[in-house]
């Protein structure tokens, strides 16, 4: 994994980036079986969205962070938070014990991960009955405004991948069996201009300021949310969120 990709975005991921739909969160305290005196691991945590959710519910949560930058933020933003543990390492190779995990949760960032290495240790830190989730926030590629976006991004980010990562399904032999249970929920981002455009500068590939195409890059998306915003200058970007929920293959090499 590249751990400086999001070094200098951390603020604006934090104010622009989504949360996960409450049915989403609501599916993992009651059918995965997640509790309030359950242990998490929540891989590639970055700026702590997901970790604060857990948080909330009472669960105790370790941020596995590699990226100072995002971490920091993560820290200040989580301290009220007795049951948080922020953690400085890479996702292959943690200092937590062994069988001391119950769930892992990983949002936006397994497709980061070295996915052999990311397997043994789950298999060394969970629990016997322990599971992964993976979820990404997905845009509706149906809707037009959102594929105007993806030309923009084309245009600019041709390197970023997550989309098609989801879509492919590359990751299943990561389960037992290639076995895990997919839900997927519905959730509409209200955005002003700031927000919007911030949802696309914190993308991994996106340009930072100063960088070539950082002026187009952001005149495109300006275009795009001046047509597409409302009489209240707000515009909502149609996520579909993509959970897959196993146990961590132990019989196959990746």
């Amino acid at each position: 994994m590249n751990e400086e990709k999001f070094t200098g975005k951390s603020d604006i991921y934090t104010q622009a980036r989504p949360a996960y739909p409450s049915e989403f969160i609501e599916y993992l305290y009651g059918a995965v079986g997640f509790k309030a005196d359950s242990t998490i691991a929540d891989f590639g945590s970055g700026t702590g969205i997901l970790t604060k959710i857990l948080l909330a519910r009472g669960s105790t949560v370790y941020g596995i962070e590699p990226n100072k930058d995002m971490r920091e933020s993560a820290e200040e933003q989580l301290k009220g938070f007795q049951k948080f543990t922020s953690v400085d390492s890479p996702a292959e190779s943690t200092s937590l014990d062994d069988n001391s995990i119950d769930f892992i949760t990983v949002a936006q960032a397994f497709h980061w991960f070295d996915k052999g290495q990311f397997q043994k240790e789950c298999t060394r830190i969970l629990r016997p009955t322990g599971k992964v989730c993976l979820v990404w926030n997905v845009r509706n590629k149906q809707d037009e405004m959102v594929k105007e976006c993806q030309t923009v991004i084309r245009k600019y980010c041709p390197e970023d991948i997550v989309d098609g990562i989801v879509e492919n399904e590359h990751f299943l032999d990561f389960f037992k069996g290639e076995l895990c249970e997919r839900r997927v929920f519905e959730q509409l981002q209200p955005c002003d201009k700031a927000t919007f455009l911030g949802v696309h500068l914190s993308r991994s590939y996106a340009p930072k300021e100063g960088e070539a195409n950082y002026d187009a890059f952001v005149q495109g998306f300006s275009r795009i949310f001046e047509k597409h915003s409302n009489s209240e200058g707000i515009l909502e970007i149609p996520y579909t969120t993509h959970s897959f929920v196993g146990e961590v293959a132990l019989d196959k090499k990746i």
